[in-house]
């Protein structure tokens, strides 16, 4: 995983409540174990039709990744069925943290440990980027605090372990390799 803090850019909203994992990437394409190329199934169904035709009214029109790669969206965002695709391909397609006021559980502890940080914001700054897109946004995962220019800032959450991982770039898999000198040593003074 690459290191992404602290993140410095405008939000990209998706106003919608309820946006669970399935419009996240559709069940179809949870074909792959590999994380890369999963970008091109986010959202899949709101940006294309039944014939794979780019819908002209997606509410994905106009997202760039070089400009906006928070995520703001609605209330109760990645409910539904447990998926590590659902953070890849959000990660894929660009986005690098997701803010809500209420983030599911599981997608909220997948997204950490796949590199996506997942905010849950006080319910008047989540409103306020809600009602305005575009936003210039700080996210420093060090001070664990979101600066918005014009803006409520706040304080945010997350789990000790999943903070370190994503400082250093890494995952949990990654962190234990890390560890295989320690492990080594361990094992051979047990011995």
């Amino acid at each position: 995983m690459p290191e992404t803090f602290p993140i410095n850019s405008r939000t990209f909203n998706l106003a919608g409540e309820n946006i669970d994992t399935d419009q996240i990437i559709p069940a179809r394409f949870l074909t792959t174990t590999s994380r890369t190329g999963l970008g091109r199934f986010a959202f899949h169904d709101w940006r294309f039709d039944g014939s794979g035709s780019p819908r002209a009214r997606s509410p994905l029109s106009g997202f760039d990744p070089t400009r906006a790669s928070v995520l703001v969206a609605g209330r109760n965002f990645g409910c539904g069925s447990s998926r590590e695709h659902a953070p890849w391909a959000l990660l894929d397609y660009g986005f690098r943290a997701v803010i809500s006021c209420e983030i599911a559980d599981i997608f909220r502890s997948n997204a950490a440990r796949n590199g996506l940080l997942p905010i849950v914001a006080p319910e008047t700054a989540h409103q306020w980027l809600l009602d305005n897109p575009g936003a210039e946004v700080e996210i420093d995962l060090g001070a664990t605090r979101v600066t918005i220019a014009g803006g409520p800032g706040f304080d945010f959450d997350i789990e000790p372990f999943a903070r370190h991982c994503l400082l250093s770039g890494n995952d949990p898999m990654g962190y234990l390799l890390d560890q295989t000198d320690e492990i080594r040593q361990f094992e051979e003074v047990a011995e």
